[in-house]
């Protein structure tokens, strides 16, 4: 038969991504029938019921191709932030638009600069076009912007800043964010991925988007609608940025990235501002029970601004997911971000809550 033509070596390095398990997969496996995902920082309430009847109503023209330039969600989002259409791209998730921008600004050797742990997307995008990941190690679970800063070369071509940060529930305030800006050169790309921005409840928290407003050429601002907004399930994502950034990954977006039924539920969703509060409240009471329930255990955990708690179980998180993992209950394991006695959480409604605290007890010999 011979063997298959070869690869791209750089890709060799490239780890393929695995997400939190699905609720389907532990069915099967475990025969469980009763399970609950607390694993990818999926709504709890899911998407909006105006989101919902959007999907119904376009499922009946999916024989037509979608709309390239998403024209109807760019101004519904353009209005909601103040900016102008052609400042803002839209993509399948924002996964999507990180590697839009790899694509458009490394070339191979290029380098990026990011927190460690965070988001592993970052790292990839930059190893499909042969760059290098240069990790800069948090500091007390949050990004150590001056050591980012100290990191740059005539290498560096992007910086990523996830905030809050995923996996930590940490953020960088806004006269920190200032002040890394100032010693950041014209050339490098600053990316603020803020996909959990609308947990955000700290008054420091940066208006990221102002220096979109006032024009700043290289900062470019990624949201989503696949956590607050419920919409996982459809890849919805945007980047928000100068004109001249949004023409150039628009040069390497594929031509109908963004389906039709996800623009019509992403335009209902972001009318739909009671659900918006919502899931904002249920989100900040599950954080404040869970915070109870750690202590309680005698547990620490990272405070976050997230919906999610990265939380110190005090022994191999691989082995405490297994036991929960029985009980009916998934989480993520920290082991993949480099703590290997942390679980990730994701804040879920009440009954989640009780349900994994009452797991985790159980699990920990703490009930």
């Amino acid at each position: 038969m011979g063997t298959s033509p070869a690869c791209r070596e750089t890709i060799l390095a490239i780890k393929p991504y695995v997400p939190g398990k699905p609720i389907e997969e532990v069915q099967r496996e475990l025969g469980i029938k009763d399970v609950i995902k607390l694993a990818s920082n999926e709504n709890p309430l899911g998407p909006s019921p105006d989101a919902v009847r959007a999907i119904q109503e376009a499922a009946e023209r999916v024989y037509l191709y979608p709309d390239g330039n998403c024209y109807y969600l760019k101004n519904a989002l353009a209005e909601k932030h103040g900016v102008s259409p052609e400042n803002i791209i839209v993509g399948n998730g924002t996964d999507e638009i990180i590697k839009m921008l790899a694509e458009a600004y490394l070339n191979p050797g290029d380098e990026i600069v990011v927190a460690d742990p965070t988001f592993s997307e970052y790292e990839f995008a930059a190893l499909v076009m042969a760059g290098r990941a240069v990790k800069v190690p948090c500091r007390s679970f949050r990004h150590d912007l001056k050591a980012m800063a100290a990191a740059i070369t005539s290498r560096t071509r992007l910086v990523f800043i996830c905030n809050p940060n995923n996996p930590t529930g940490t953020i960088v305030g806004q006269m920190m964010l200032d002040n890394f800006l100032k010693e950041i050169p014209p050339s490098v790309l600053v990316v603020l991925d803020e996909a959990y921005a609308d947990y955000v409840t700290a008054e420091h928290y940066p208006d990221s988007l102002a220096y979109v407003r006032y024009g700043r050429p290289n900062v470019i601002v990624l949201r989503t609608f696949s956590k607050i907004y419920g919409l996982a399930g459809l890849r919805v994502g945007y980047g928000v940025a100068v004109p001249e950034i949004i023409k150039n990954l628009n040069r390497v977006r594929e031509p109908f990235n963004v389906n039709l039924v996800a623009q019509a539920a992403a335009f209902a969703a972001l009318k739909d501002e009671a659900h918006y509060r919502k899931s904002r409240e249920i989100n900040i009471e599950g954080k404040q029970y869970l915070y109870e329930q750690f202590a309680a255990m005698g547990l620490t955990y990272v405070p976050t601004e997230t919906n999610f708690i990265f939380v110190d179980v005090g022994q191999d998180s691989r082995g405490v997911f297994q036991e929960l993992l029985k009980r009916g209950v998934i989480v993520r394991t920290g082991d993949i971000f480099g703590y290997d006695t942390y679980l990730r959480v994701t804040i879920g409604t009440p009954r989640q809550n009780e349900r994994f605290i009452k797991a985790l007890r159980e699990v920990l010999g703490r009930a």
